[in-house]
């Protein structure tokens, strides 16, 4: 059964793996941890347990709470040395708050610290794969944040919405849950007078990225309406649904899901779940520039080859995740068969001058189409 509707959320036939992301501004207020707030969520998380639903939670607080028990300003994001002493302090505390809550209705918490690594690099994705269905095979609820006392800023996801959306991909889950500080994605500015909160969306395209705001309303978080549209794009192409829900309300879950108040993201197709994480990726070692026989081809199905080439960004090695660039913008993450100094050499060359040039015998294609996903 396919999910057409916020309120399938709910229901374990059509969503029975869910993973749920808490932002920072709903988890910490002006003076500490909305721990009301928080009591009240957990029991609807429960409930949903109860029902047989499968729930991974992304939660967002750790620099919050650690720069407020440091005594660091600009909520620990004054420098990414504050931001990192902040998250190891505020981890503890909200790994423990978890476990604490989690408990009271008969239920472990487990944590997961990951970073953009981890789910880029495909090993380490599988691996946080099997952690994960483990982990839900035994009844535990994984409690994930990004491990920001380790993470800089070359080497992070920056927000909890794409978080969630990749760790919903390794985790085979139906749908996402993103809990804000707004109902959804509304039509213009939601604060603008005559602003229409879309209910479905089916593919974000231009238009519905032009609707966004790059801001955290709260100033607490690093996410945005921009970051969750992103976030739908990377669940979308694993055919997994996205909802952006308020979470400014003490029954978060049932004003999404009982009273259908939110903005539902449908994916439009499903890729194998290599392809998915693929064009799931936040992170490319570099471009290969194509000419536009080549994105002809490519559209029929053919695999990359050099002669439709045109320029080489990046230093890159074999099996890197590099971008496919046509003349109007990114068409393709794909997996490169060459490095780039290999590239370089073959840069609009016949296959039949390959082994010339390098000096073996050449490879099918630079990027193979079994390698390939289309954005």
């Amino acid at each position: 059964m396919l999910i057409t509707r916020l309120a399938d959320l709910a229901d374990t036939r059509t969503c029975p793996r869910l993973v749920v992301k808490i932002g920072s501004s709903l988890l910490v207020g002006g003076e500490g941890v909305r721990r009301a707030w928080l009591e009240g969520l957990v029991r609807e998380l429960a409930a949903a347990r109860g029902r047989g639903q499968e729930l991974i939670v992304v939660c967002s607080g750790a620099i919050a709470l650690g720069a407020a028990k440091l005594g660091l300003d600009k909520g620990g994001r004054g420098s990414l040395a504050d931001a990192q002493a902040a998250a190891a302090v505020g981890q503890i505390a909200l790994s423990g708050l978890w476990a604490e809550l989690l408990a009271a209705h008969g239920l472990i918490a487990a944590q997961l610290l990951l970073t953009l690594e981890d789910l880029e690099d495909r090993r380490r994705y599988l691996n946080a794969t099997a952690t994960l269905t483990r982990l839900l095979d035994m009844g535990a609820v994984p409690v994930i944040n990004e491990n920001d006392s380790v993470a800089t800023q070359e080497i992070r996801f920056g927000d909890n919405d794409r978080l969630a959306a990749r760790v919903a991909q390794a985790a085979g889950a139906n749908a996402v849950l993103l809990l804000s500080d707004v109902d959804g994605l509304f039509d213009r500015n939601p604060v603008d007078a005559g602003a229409a909160l879309l209910r479905e969306v089916r593919g974000v395209t231009a238009e519905v990225h032009a609707m966004a705001n790059g801001g955290s309303s709260s100033g607490m978080g690093s996410g945005g309406m921009t970051s969750k549209l992103q976030a739908a794009e990377i669940a979308g192409r694993a055919g997994i649904a996205l909802a952006i829900g308020s979470g400014l309300v003490e029954a978060p879950l049932a004003r999404v899901c009982t009273d259908e108040i939110g903005t539902l993201f449908l994916p439009l197709r499903k890729a194998a779940a290599r392809k998915a994480w693929l064009g799931g990726r936040l992170r490319l070692k570099g471009s290969l520039s194509v000419d536009a026989g080549a994105v002809a081809a490519l559209g029929k199905g053919s695999s990359l080859l050099a002669a439709g080439i045109t320029a080489i960004e990046g230093e890159f090695k074999r099996g890197d995740a590099v971008a496919v660039v046509g003349p109007g913008g990114v068409i393709a993450h794909g997996l490169a068969e060459y490095d780039a100094a290999e590239c370089r050499k073959l840069l609009g060359r016949k296959n039949s001058e390959h082994a010339a040039l390098l000096g073996y015998a050449p490879r099918s294609a630079v990027v193979h189409r079994d390698q390939m996903e289309f954005l």
